[in-house]
């Protein structure tokens, strides 16, 4: 599902918004969750899941290609963990 595709179906539901403010809305909420998690932030949606901000140690690695070791940098990543109530309904 794409963003877009997400602004129609809550345009289709709610009805008051045109489906450009709907679509800014949209723009507006993933921004929101972009600079949440940007500064380490973790972010949870009840009834969704929680999306975990962590950080990544350096570490040695292999290239795939060449079986060379190589060091793979510090990074930070972001995790996801579904909610029960998200994992029931997946689950049946």
């Amino acid at each position: 599902m794409t963003k877009a595709e997400i602004a129609e179906a809550i345009y289709s539901h709610l009805g008051g918004f045109s489906k450009r403010e709907t679509a800014d809305i949209v723009d507006i909420v993933f921004d929101t969750m972009k600079d949440t998690l940007a500064r380490g932030e973790n972010l949870k949606i009840s009834g969704f899941g929680s999306f975990l901000a962590r950080d990544k140690h350096a570490r040695r690695g292999r290239n795939p290609q060449t079986g060379s070791e190589i060091t793979i940098t510090a990074r930070r990543v972001v995790t996801f963990k579904l909610s029960q109530v998200l994992k029931k309904r997946i689950n049946g």
